[in-house]
């Protein structure tokens, strides 16, 4: 039996994380930071991608482009992970420190 979509999109973001070692709090700081002003620009781009995405449904039929969505899934991943870390929920921090998988 192979996974569901919703199994593999919740091991990306909850699976195994990689050991890591507790970093000193200036330099978490300067991390959180950096993740924020990430977090912003990928939410400028998430609007972006569905202000795309509607266009596309609505010229073609009501069928998305499934790049775009592929593209969206990925970058809501990526935000979860980001978020992870901003909460200390994980110590292990998001692309580009880490593989973007």
């Amino acid at each position: 039996m192979s996974p569901s979509e919703e199994d593999k999109v919740d091991g990306r973001i909850n699976g195994e994380q990689p050991p890591t070692r507790a970093e000193p709090m200036p330099a978490r700081l300067a991390y959180m930071l950096l993740i924020w002003l990430m977090l912003s620009l990928a939410q400028t781009v998430l609007t972006v991608a569905t202000v795309v995405q509607l266009i596309i449904m609505l010229v073609n039929n009501r069928q998305p482009n499934e790049r775009l969505a592929d593209f969206g899934t990925d970058l809501g991943i990526w935000m979860a992970k980001a978020a992870r870390y901003q909460t200390a929920a994980s110590e292990v921090k998001p692309w580009p420190w880490t593989e973007l998988d």
